[in-house]
């Protein structure tokens, strides 16, 4: 068989696993695990606190510093309340297209990684090739924290990472940061006709957006000189504001959910630092004048680190050589790279399939990007030499 059917059956294997975030990863990272041995990987699986998620971590080659690492994420979106042409989790092929949950975000890059495994493994590689597979990219990256934190911890110092998220093959060297919260307003609930009485959870609420507006528009003007990030300014959204239960009961809490996307640390430690002096100097001695245990409290869901376009970066250099591309791009959605740049390696993100196709029903990706993919991998295997 060629690597080409090769990537497409294994790619078949993982879609046939339902590795929806909020559910275990376990049988996929154990299928994985079995044909990187098979082709004489040496497979590291290391669980989370609930034992119903796991990383793997491979290698080929020898056991030392300035390896290269292949990665990507196991989980996927759910597919509830999509409308699918066939099932999302079982692949179909028809118009030079593979369809199923996953095939683009982002199994078609472990599919066409693993695949390229037993190759490599016949090269007798010199420089190490490693597999890095993780489970919670959706929801916070926590899997790819979790490995970072392992690979510290065991003195593993790969060089260069490769992020296999969907970028039409194109190569990225730098994509925003993503901070997401979740602020819990407490207040006393009371009846409507005496709101002095009672501390009206949504209308703090409501001021706390007030201030997430003017920071984000505080933001534009941090923007860094020549950024090319698109907007070029660090920005904040406002997801969803919930609290109350009728129209004549004073709400005693309230829930806003919210998210920035920094181009740089600094401007996420500004809207903290902001929030934090808006909230302890105005909003809490208000609240707490009427009711002593009424509060605001922000709770972290996730702060993945962008990755930082650097001038200096060996990922990058090497992957457009290996593709053939004369330039490097910058994306709007977050990936795990950022948290491999943290770890010191030099990072890009590549992989096939658009991301105009992810989390969408009839996901897909298409023949001649994985062609590609191979293509590129392929050519990187004299690199291990």
């Amino acid at each position: 068989m060629s690597v080409l059917d090769d990537t497409k059956a294994l790619l078949a294997d993982l879609i046939a696993h339902p590795t929806v975030s909020a559910d275990s990863n376990i049988a996929l990272i154990e299928h994985l695990a079995h044909a990187l041995e098979n082709a004489g990987a040496e497979v590291e699986i290391w669980h989370d606190d609930t034992g119903a998620k796991a990383n793997l971590f491979a290698t080929l080659g020898p056991k030392r510093d300035g390896g290269i690492v292949l990665s990507g994420h196991s989980d996927v979106v759910p597919v509830t309340d999509q409308d699918w042409s066939s099932d999302p989790f079982e692949m179909e092929e028809r118009d030079g297209r593979l369809y199923g949950r996953g095939t683009c975000d982002m199994k078609g890059f472990i599919a066409a990684a693993v695949a390229m495994a037993p190759r490599y493994a016949a090269l007798n590689p010199q420089r190490p090739i490693h597999f890095a597979f993780t489970y919670d990219e959706e929801v916070g990256c926590f899997g790819a924290q979790a490995l970072a934190r392992t690979l510290q911890e065991k003195g593993i110092k790969p060089a260069v990472a490769i992020i296999g998220e969907p970028t039409s093959m194109r190569v990225i060297e730098g994509h925003k940061g993503c901070y997401e919260y979740t602020t819990h307003i407490t207040g006393l609930e009371g009846h409507g006709s005496g709101p002095d009485r009672g501390v009206n959870a949504v209308e703090y609420a409501v001021r706390y957006v007030g201030k997430l507006l003017e920071l984000k528009s505080d933001l534009r003007s941090r923007a860094p000189e020549g950024s090319r990030f698109e907007p070029p300014w660090t920005t904040i959204n406002t997801g969803s504001l919930m609290g109350g239960v009728a129209h004549n009961v004073i709400p005693g809490k309230a829930r806003i959910e919210w998210e920035m996307r920094p181009v740089q640390r600094s401007d996420a430690d500004f809207v903290k630092d902001e929030l934090h002096r808006f909230c302890t100097r105005d909003l809490i001695p208000a609240m707490q004048a009427v009711h002593p245990t009424a509060g605001i409290e922000t709770e972290i869901i996730g702060e993945v680190d962008g990755l930082e376009p650097m001038a200096e970066n060996e990922a990058r250099d090497l992957v457009m050589e290996l593709t053939g591309a004369n330039g490097a791009d910058l994306v709007p959605f977050g990936t795990e790279a950022g948290i491999f740049q943290g770890l010191g390696m030099s990072v890009v993100v590549c992989g096939p399939g658009s991301i105009e196709q992810a989390h969408k029903p009839d996901e897909f990706v298409a023949i001649d990007q994985l062609e590609q993919c191979l293509a590129m991998l392929e050519r990187l295997g004299p690199k291990l030499a």
